[in-house]
């Protein structure tokens, strides 16, 4: 491939990393504003990131068969036509204040993502040198990162009212009263919304007017024999992607209720906060693909998920807001994981990349079942008590570190 028309296509699916990492981060916004609009418990709110990143389970496979057949770009044009659908959708679903068809409009969109990620994130690994995928992968999940943070003060503004009610102050409204102000609540999403769907229709038509080229991926000695499923390094990184996209997603979600909780702040001040943290873990992400060319992307991976560990205890045990400032840095700590567990998980697939990395945006789904858990242990004990459920989920991606940290003393070995 011509060196412009690369230079190009990377640019055209970073701006991608871009706009689904700002549409799933919302999530945090969304889950403390419906919550108010539609009178859920912490539970409830939690199925928001479920409606999400189920999406991405049911269509993850679907995606990578339909990319198969209808290469890269015809995914990430139909992923951009469902993800402004759903967008859209957010309009009626906001005038008849129905959470059941807020949860639908939120499946729509993501089942868009998914389509984008199992395009873009093997695409731009191989657009390049393979030595260089991991980097060039975080490089590109930078934009995620970016999007991340710009995602909760923009929504912290535009939809957050930063009045909520307790429920002594809803008993003694008025029928009309309560409904009115719930349905100023709910409409608060419709603006963002609108745009959102405008703003992803114009890139898709942007590239269904670009040349973006296909990538064959060569096969040499690297086409695989049986199935996939075959694969053990794969299948330990699907596992990790689930428990490390459940840890991400539950630490983002529940951040702003436990700042109002633990640190006693005001819910547009933790949107602030938010803001804060996914900056740090956009910058994590920079930092991170400078690291990776001195430090084996395993071994930082494995040193990333210790540090993890020992702040969400920090956030559990301490007092004040110290356990706010822990779960930042938390987001810094977790910048590289995703990129780096996706690159390893289908390192050495060839023929089989478009099927390895759908299996591993499959394992997305980790974001739709541990924020249930934690509600679950948030509503029995206190979204203090119910990090700890994050915190056990970094230990499986510790461990897929430390395995492949011998993968590469191996070869390491073999080679000398």
């Amino acid at each position: 491939m011509p060196p412009n028309k690369r230079s190009s296509a990377v640019i055209l699916i970073t701006a991608l990393f871009f706009l689904w990492g700002f549409a799933l981060n919302l999530n945090p916004i969304l889950i403390p504003h419906l919550k108010k609009a539609c009178q859920l418990s912490d539970t409830q709110s939690a199925f928001i990131d479920s409606a999400s990143y189920i999406a991405y389970f049911l269509l993850a496979v679907p995606a990578g068969l339909f990319m198969k057949k209808y290469g890269y770009k015809g995914g990430i044009i139909l992923g951009l036509m469902l993800f402004a659908t759903g967008a859209f959708l957010f309009y009626p679903a906001s005038v008849t204040r129905s959470y059941a068809f807020f949860l639908a409009a939120l499946f729509i969109i993501a089942s868009g993502l998914a389509f984008l990620e199992t395009a873009a994130n093997p695409y731009i690994s191989v657009l390049g040198d393979p030595v260089t995928a991991t980097q060039r992968l975080n490089f590109a999940q930078s934009f995620n990162g970016l999007a991340a943070s710009m995602a909760p003060l923009i929504g912290g503004t535009f939809i957050l009212s930063g009045k909520t009610l307790t429920a002594r102050e809803q008993t003694t409204m008025g029928p009309d009263q309560l409904r009115v102000y719930l349905d100023h609540e709910a409409a608060a999403v419709q603006i963002p919304y609108l745009v959102i769907g405008g703003v992803v229709l114009s890139v898709a038509f942007l590239l269904y007017k670009t040349h973006l080229p296909e990538i064959v991926e060569e096969d040499n000695s690297l086409e695989i024999e049986g199935s996939i499923f075959k694969e053990k390094n794969l299948m330990f990184g699907v596992l990790a992607q689930f428990f490390y996209v459940g840890a991400q997603v539950c630490i983002s979600s529940f951040f702003i209720r436990f700042s109002e909780r633990v640190a006693g702040l005001e819910e547009k001040s933790a949107a602030f906060f938010l803001f804060i943290a996914l900056l740090g873990f956009m910058i994590g992400r920079f930092i991170g693909t400078a690291l990776i060319r001195f430090i084996a992307a395993p071994k930082l991976l494995a040193v990333y998920s210790i540090i993890n560990m020992g702040l969400l205890l920090l956030a559990v045990l301490a007092q004040g807001k110290i356990p706010v400032f822990a779960l930042m840095g938390v987001e810094f700590f977790m910048s590289i994981m995703f990129p780096t567990i996706f690159s390893l998980g289908i390192r050495g697939l060839g023929t089989k990349t478009k099927e390895g990395s759908s299996l591993i945006i499959m394992a997305i789904v980790g974001g739709a079942v541990f924020p249930v858990i934690m509600g679950r242990v948030s509503d029995a004990s206190s979204i203090q008590t119910a990090y700890v459920v994050p915190a056990a989920c970094f230990i499986v991606v510790l461990l897929f570190a430390l395995k492949n940290i011998d993968v590469e003393k191996l070869k390491l070995s073999m080679a000398h």
